[in-house]
């Protein structure tokens, strides 16, 4: 009944298997990829015909984690899988960008990959295999795609790589200073194609070292993958591309002067509406057979494309002028809106952000509800992309996976210079409005983001700033490294490579290829590029803010820590959380406490601190003898008097202690409600507190010396 193919390898240390023919037979390929006890489902479908007038390439990738998977019940009151999550989106965009490249140029029919996590063994993080899964789904279905491609997780730990670090090392990354690197790079048998990490100031060379290393690593995988298709593989669709080469050549031969010309304005705008004239006049000259070819389109970006690239190749000169190497004018500012804890406006040529810091305390944390476990995050980074950042008419309501990917860029770009949470005991967010764009505003999230936060009082490690980096390279293998690219350059380039980074090293890295690949060479050109122009932006960042502001604002919260013993937590929080309650309600602050006794203290208000400190400190602090306490009487008995004196200890002042002299009652000398001065004179043997009045003065609560004692008894 089953035609099952099955293919194994070892790599690194677990046993990576592919196998198809058994489940969900009628997609165009399905591939179930298991590495260790990590198992991912990946399932192609493509249409057998593309949509008339279809004008891009339909491809639509889903990465989906089934809480099934880890023994987990999804969270929640509908007790199933949502909205996709974070990672998911992420993920989602890992596995299209290397594959997209791939496909044959000209396909356009709609193609839909779906990668569903079967099992997960809390120990091989599913995204690898995933991606994994669906290169071998995609290279067996027969659709045009010139893979595979492999894919695998490097880290970097005292000096060496390490490949497909367990999930445990990888989470929470800052917490653990010995693994300074998570990179994802993916790649065909010859070329790497795409490249995302964090990173904890990383030089240049063991970057690229990074890079290689998991270049070469991933081969064992692309051989397996080739190893099942030559034995599961269909039949390749029969698909040619479309040969347009006359129309191309029509279209440039009567468009190129006022296509080159167009290219020549250096305004965005002015230069669109250029280019949109020179293609009306074009299209005023064709006739109905060629306006109605479906071809038109990549025609006239063919056309777009030989002019950038050519005019760039041959003279170094860009479309704005600009030569290969030079950074866009940058203005930086910081502190304009009045009411925000943090605020930086980055512009860099014709893109600008607006970004804003906001400091929060404990209950601010995001708790993530990842299939390995829950954890906390006290760092948020949170990018907007609205329409007229563009000058357009378009979409505006939740954040896409385009605008959650360039936050985790940015996010991952800073997290490396972050205070330790003990020592910066606050929850940060940090969100960028991109007001323009024509080029790299996740670029330009970065450095308004560290300026945003220095503008707050963070106390970076130091200052972060990022660059993009674009390619144009020729058949011939000419090549140009472009710093600082436009929009346009991003369009019609062959890589797009953002670099972030302090002046010490890199913090994140991110490629995505267009082309088939890239060489070291070429590489490591652009990272020594990517340095130059990171390094000049941070000298015109520090021009608004050299460091961290020492003040914060008076609109952000203070926090103070305290610690106080772990048995003295249940005191604290009291029956029901009666007691903490009463804490925040009489001081005003908020108060956070973990299991470990840390004790968190959050208000704008330094006497609401205070208070709440106190009151804390009263419950879990032990009285000490030969201390002098302020108390209140409670209640009078023939014997004494008992004073509550700390917090909610009361102690006993006997008759005798009350003063200098004989009383016949304690009433001759005290009243209920009355405030006294005592002495801890120590405790008895069953514990009991023994207080005394006649050795303090009653007036300045200072002790009264022996001598003067004796005289008034006298």
């Amino acid at each position: 009944m089953f035609n099952v193919t099955t293919k194994s390898t070892q790599w690194g240390d677990e046993t990576l298997t592919l196998e198809t023919g058994k489940v969900a037979r009628q997609a165009d390929g399905t591939v179930i990829a298991t590495l260790g006890e990590t198992s991912v489902m990946a399932n192609v479908t493509f249409a057998k015909a593309a949509k008339p007038g279809q004008d891009f390439f339909p491809l639509t990738v889903h990465y989906q984690e089934k809480t099934y998977a880890a023994g987990k019940v999804p969270g929640g009151f509908f007790k199933r899988e949502g909205r996709p999550s974070e990672k998911e989106t992420l993920t989602s965009r890992l596995i299209d960008r290397p594959i997209r490249p791939l496909f044959v140029p000209g396909f356009k029919h709609e193609v839909l990959v779906i990668c569903t996590v079967l099992s997960h063994d809390l120990v091989n993080d599913p995204d690898m295999v995933a991606m994994i899964a669906a290169s071998a789904a995609l290279t067996i279905s027969g659709v045009p795609f010139m893979g595979p491609i492999g894919a695998c997780r490097v880290g970097f730990v005292d000096g060496e790589y390490i490949l497909n670090p367990e999930v445990q090392d990888m989470d929470q990354l800052r917490m653990k200073p010995e693994q300074r690197l998570d990179l994802v790079v993916a790649g065909t048998k010859d070329a790497v194609m795409m490249v995302e990490s964090e990173a904890y100031e990383l030089t240049e060379a063991e970057m690229l070292g990074a890079v290689k290393f998991g270049h070469e690593a991933m081969q064992p995988a692309i051989d397996l993958i080739i190893d099942l298709a030559e034995a599961a593989a269909k039949e390749p669709f029969d698909f040619q591309p479309p040969d347009y080469s006359a129309l191309a050549a029509r279209i440039k031969e009567l468009g190129e002067a006022q296509m080159r010309q167009a290219f020549t304005v250096q305004d965005k705008q002015e230069r669109s509406a250029a280019i949109e004239a020179a293609i009306h006049a074009v299209k005023d000259q064709l006739t109905e057979e060629e306006l109605a070819d479906e071809n038109l389109w990549p025609a006239f970006k063919k056309l777009e494309s030989e002019i950038l690239r050519g005019d760039v190749v041959a003279n170094g000169i860009r479309i704005d002028g600009r030569d290969t190497k030079t950074v866009r004018p940058i203005v930086s500012e910081v502190g304009i809106l009045p009411r925000t804890h943090g605020s930086a406006l980055f512009t860099r040529g014709e893109t600008q952000g607006l970004v804003i810091t906001t400091l929060g305390t404990g209950e601010d944390e995001q708790i993530i509800d990842a299939l390995h476990g829950n954890y906390r995050s006290n760092f948020l980074l949170h990018y907007n992309f609205p329409p007229y950042s563009v000058g357009e008419v378009g979409r505006f309501g939740p954040p896409g996976r385009r605008e959650i990917g360039h936050g985790k860029l940015a996010w991952r770009a800073l997290q490396a210079v972050l205070p330790a949470p003990t020592d910066f005991p606050y929850t940060i967010r940090v969100v960028s409005e991109i007001t323009e764009s024509n080029g790299s505003s996740s670029m330009a999230s970065v450095c308004g983001g560290s300026l945003s936060m220095m503008d707050a009082g963070v106390p970076l490690k130091a200052p972060v700033a990022g660059v993009a980096m674009g390619l144009i390279l020729e058949d011939d293998g000419k090549y140009a490294v472009l710093t600082d690219i436009l929009g346009d350059e991003d369009h019609l380039g062959d890589m797009d490579f953002k670099v972030a980074g302090t002046e010490n090293g890199i913090t994140s890295l991110q490629m995505d290829i267009k082309v088939a690949g890239i060489t070291p060479e070429i590489m490591e050109t652009a990272l020594a590029q990517a340095k130059d122009g990171r390094l000049h932006i941070l000298k015109e960042m520090s021009k608004a803010l050299a460091a961290g502001r020492q003040e914060f604002s008076a609109h952000a919260p203070r926090i103070e820590t305290m610690q106080v013993p772990t048995d003295k937590i249940r005191e604290v929080i009291g029956s029901g959380g009666k007691v903490i309650r009463e804490i925040v309600e009489v001081s005003g602050a908020k108060v956070d406490i973990n299991d470990d006794g840390v004790i968190k203290i959050a208000s704008s208000n330094g006497e609401a601190i205070q208070k709440a400190y106190d009151m804390i400190h009263s419950i879990v602090a032990e009285p000490e003898e030969g201390k002098i306490y302020k108390g209140k009487v409670v209640k009078l008995v023939d014997f004494g008097a008992f004073v509550n004196f700390f917090g909610k200890r009361d102690g006993l002042v006997h008759v005798s202690q009350i003063a200098n002299k004989r009383l016949n009652h304690p009433s001759d000398a005290l009243s209920e409600g009355q405030e006294v001065w005592v002495k801890l004179l120590g405790f008895d043997d069953r514990g009991k507190v023994r207080l005394a009045m006649k050795v303090v003065d009653q007036e300045t609560g200072e002790e009264i010396a022996p001598e003067t004692q004796k005289a008034d008894a006298e």
